[in-house]
């Protein structure tokens, strides 16, 4: 399993100087949406090329000219891109297709899918890396977690494509390691800590 931290907070600026603590104890540092909405792909190319060994994933939630946007991600550094499980599966297999020749990897996100089960399988079978069940940031308000996605997602498909994201904590990670999936992303719980690196350090812990 790997840690994944979302940075959906701060501009570029900001997250160099989050990666400047924690490039060398995370595993995949996410160039959050928010942050490629205010700075483009500058935001993914800065992380990258301040630190070019860590692994940089650009949420960027591809739901329309794939090719294209995935070929903007890939030359500005990104090791892996997102795009959407909604969108159609032409735009799909061309996020894929164009990652993959340029050696990345692409993960789904299956966000308002209402059979788990069913499209994780077919994205999977359309060649997708990973496959993530994402419960909203505002949906989270509400107080629904991920987690009973996360069962139906690895039931479905090699718990090792499985990701998952929407609010993991420190309290409540256990319950997400138990159901091993490949990565598992947090956010706040992590950029918002009084000491973001040993949270980053705590979490890597709960995974071993």
């Amino acid at each position: 399993m790997r840690l994944q931290i979302a940075m959906d907070d701060g501009d570029t600026g900001h997250l160099l100087e989050v990666a400047g603590r924690i490039h060398d104890v995370i595993d995949i540092f996410e160039v959050g949406t928010p942050v490629i909405m205010l700075d483009g792909c500058h935001a993914v190319k800065a992380v990258k090329d301040a630190y070019p060994h860590m692994c940089v994933l650009a949420d960027s939630k591809i739901m329309d000219g794939g090719a294209l946007e995935c070929l903007y991600l890939c030359k500005a550094g990104a090791d892996i891109v997102t795009v959407m499980a909604v969108s159609d599966n032409a735009t799909i297999t061309e996020v894929i297709e164009t990652a993959h020749a340029y050696g990345r990897k692409v993960m789904v996100d299956l966000m308002n899918v209402t059979d788990i089960p069913a499209r994780s399988r077919e994205l999977v079978e359309l060649g997708a890396d990973y496959v993530a069940v994402h419960t909203a940031f505002d949906v989270q308000k509400l107080g629904r977690t991920p987690l009973g996605d996360l069962r139906e997602l690895v039931s479905a498909i090699d718990p090792s494509k499985a990701v998952v994201a929407g609010g993991v904590k420190q309290e409540t990670i256990a319950d997400y390691v138990a159901l091993r999936p490949g990565i598992i992303v947090a956010g706040a719980a992590l950029y918002g800590a009084p000491d973001i690196r040993k949270a980053v350090i705590d979490m890597e812990e709960a995974l071993d």
